[in-house]
């Protein structure tokens, strides 16, 4: 099977990303210093074994960079790139398969993530599950809450969980918590 990784620049900074036959299996966040992207670009390779080599025309991801500037601008609400789900243990894909489809501008708690994904008693390993994923704004991991509306820690870059929530309409309170759907 062939990786492949590239960068390129989107509205909101340098992203890079990698897929296999399968699909998606690297997307970072935005940065907003090229150098930082490449730096990000080379770990993929690395860890990956990939080749550089940026979608070609009729390729699955050759309008990727195109969605997430539309993302970023808010003209789209979803990101429906193939996943390569191989790269993920078989609990970890319950986990993201659900969070992949909580809707734009909606969030779910930690626990709801759990209970849907059918363990009910597994928010913290939710959590852990989410902390795994390695396509971003693809599988919204950003949509998922701790109970009491805090936004957790998001990997040390809380800022960046609650600039997309933002970009989605989703504001916390002057307590710094959101409301979620408790019924969902």
């Amino acid at each position: 099977m062939v990786m492949r990784a590239w960068m390129f620049q989107t509205t909101d900074g340098w992203v890079a990303a990698a897929c296999s036959d399968a699909g998606l299996t690297n997307l970072t966040f935005p940065e907003e210093n090229e150098s930082v992207c490449a730096r990000l670009l080379v770990d993929i390779l690395d860890q990956n074994g990939c080749v550089n080599h940026p979608p070609q025309p009729g390729d699955d991801m050759e309008h990727l960079e195109t969605a997430l500037n539309e993302y970023f601008s808010g003209y789209r609400k979803t990101l429906d790139f193939a996943v390569d789900w191989s790269i993920y243990t078989p609990f970890q894909r319950d986990v993201l398969k659900v969070v992949r489809e909580i809707p734009y501008g909606t969030l779910l708690t930690y626990g709801q993530v759990a209970a849907i994904a059918g363990y009910p008693r597994a928010a913290r390993a939710a959590g852990g599950a989410l902390r795994a994923n390695r396509v971003p704004l693809v599988i919204p991991c950003h949509r998922v809450v701790q109970r009491d509306g805090s936004p957790g820690g998001f990997g040390g870059r809380p800022w960046i969980k609650i600039r997309l929530l933002a970009l989605e309409g989703l504001k916390p309170g002057s307590a710094g918590r959101y409301v979620f759907n408790a019924n969902a």
